[in-house]
């Protein structure tokens, strides 16, 4: 039953992220669910029935999401959940359920970080370390249809991905800061790097950020650092914390607003989706865990439910 600002949603996919495994096992102290929670951070779905106050959607409107799964609240691994509504938007009409669920987690946080933090733009040059991860194809992407000129690390064997997404592809572990840096910025420094690995890549990108106004975002910056290097660049630093308005209830609004742009993009042709092509359902769960443990998938898992 859909509370006041809720809606139902009748629950057609759902997408598996790494916090997923994580939550799962009792390692997300950050995001902790209790015992025998419904999990799932991502959702795609159709609205069964709205709550009081509710005006933006109505039965049979298709939606997505990231609704749940962390903070005691409902996840996606189900057949309806009860759902605030400020956090959903109209899903791309040109793609499918399974794709729709794919987006929610990584898009918002590569949003987060790069528009609403560093205030990417044309003309720009976007250093992304990670950038054949979940997170970090996606900012190649909203970078490329800000019209910036994106360069993103990964090992060799992440190239052609890479490369697919519209980004110059550096290879880590064959050139190191100083020698990337003056090969692509005369030795400046990128105007944006966004960070999805963390540890010593955070540390690295301090040294890689342009001087006088180059920004750093991380996704994962929970060590301790260093920030001499960025202080003697005169640049700034910006973390990003996705499920912050999902814990503090504070800000989710601004998720709906990221998933009706990333839509925009979606039936833009201008941010692609990839699932991996293996179906897994409510019955075999665990198995896409296994799958996502293991490594080696081609795009984003999916777990199919409706």
């Amino acid at each position: 039953m859909a509370g006041p600002g809720q809606v139902l949603v009748r629950i057609k996919a759902s997408g598996v992220n790494p916090l997923d495994i994580k939550i799962a096992a009792g390692k997300a102290e950050h995001a902790r669910m209790p015992v025998n929670s419904i999990l799932g951070i991502d959702i795609a779905g159709v609205i069964e029935a709205a709550g009081a106050g509710v005006t933006g959607f109505k039965p049979g409107d298709e939606v997505y999401g990231m609704t749940g799964g962390v903070g005691g609240v409902q996840g996606s691994l189900a057949e309806y959940a009860a759902v605030d509504a400020d956090l959903l938007a109209i899903k791309p009409k040109n793609i499918s359920m399974r794709e729709a669920a794919a987006l929610p987690l990584v898009f918002i946080t590569a949003w987060e970080g790069l528009v609403d933090r560093a205030h990417v733009g044309a003309d720009t040059k976007v250093l992304v370390h990670g950038g054949a991860g979940g997170v970090g194809h996606m900012v190649v992407q909203i970078a490329r249809a800000f019209g910036a000129q994106v360069f993103a690390t990964g090992s060799a064997e992440q190239k052609e991905s890479i490369e697919s997404h519209g980004a110059a592809f550096i290879d880590y572990r064959a050139a190191g800061v100083e020698e990337y840096v003056r090969q692509y910025t005369a030795g400046e420094g990128f105007d944006i790097v966004y960070d999805t690995v963390g540890g010593a890549t955070l540390d690295a990108s301090f040294r890689a950020v342009r001087l006088y106004g180059g920004h750093v975002v991380s996704c994962l910056g929970w060590g301790t650092h260093a920030l001499a290097p960025l202080s003697f660049r005169a640049a700034t630093y910006s973390g990003v914390f996705t499920l912050l308005p999902l814990l503090s209830g504070k800000g989710r609004a601004n998720h709906g607003a990221i998933m009706r742009e990333a839509a925009r993009l979606v039936e833009d042709g201008r941010i692609r989706a990839s699932t991996d092509p293996r179906r897994f359902n409510l019955n075999t769960v665990a198995e896409a865990y296994q799958a996502m443990t293991d490594g080696g998938a081609k795009g984003k898992l999916v777990v199919d439910i409706g």
